[in-house]
């Protein structure tokens, strides 16, 4: 029996990092042609994923981070396979933003804490 593990909550968000990394061989024009061929820049992200940065770390990737809502996460996988497959190695991972958790730490061990 399948079961539609998929959140439904339309509030629910997940963050994730995106690692765009260039196949090998491709010059910049190929790039760049293969992304218009495929509406790249209209149609990814989705309307409704919010691009929270888009980096690109030269000799490395692009690394862009999304917050998703979780019940669109599959469309958000869909498109990567329609739109930067071919172009890009593509990894993606969970992430959240670490900056409220570092601070959080740095009151704790001001105060004596670990």
């Amino acid at each position: 029996m399948h079961t539609d593990t998929t959140p439904t909550d339309p509030q629910s968000t997940v963050r994730i990092t995106l690692l765009l990394k260039h196949h090998a061989g491709l010059v910049l024009d190929d790039v760049q042609s293969r992304l218009k061929a495929s509406n790249w820049w209209f149609d990814f992200p989705p309307p409704g994923v919010k691009i929270v940065s888009w980096e690109v770390v030269m000799g490395f990737a692009q690394i862009c981070i999304l917050e998703v809502p979780a019940h669109r996460l599959a469309e958000v996988n869909v498109e990567l396979e329609r739109r930067a497959w071919g172009v890009f190695k593509v990894e993606v991972h969970p992430s959240y933003d670490f900056v409220p958790v570092r601070e959080r730490i740095k009151q704790r061990v001001l105060a004596g804490g670990q």
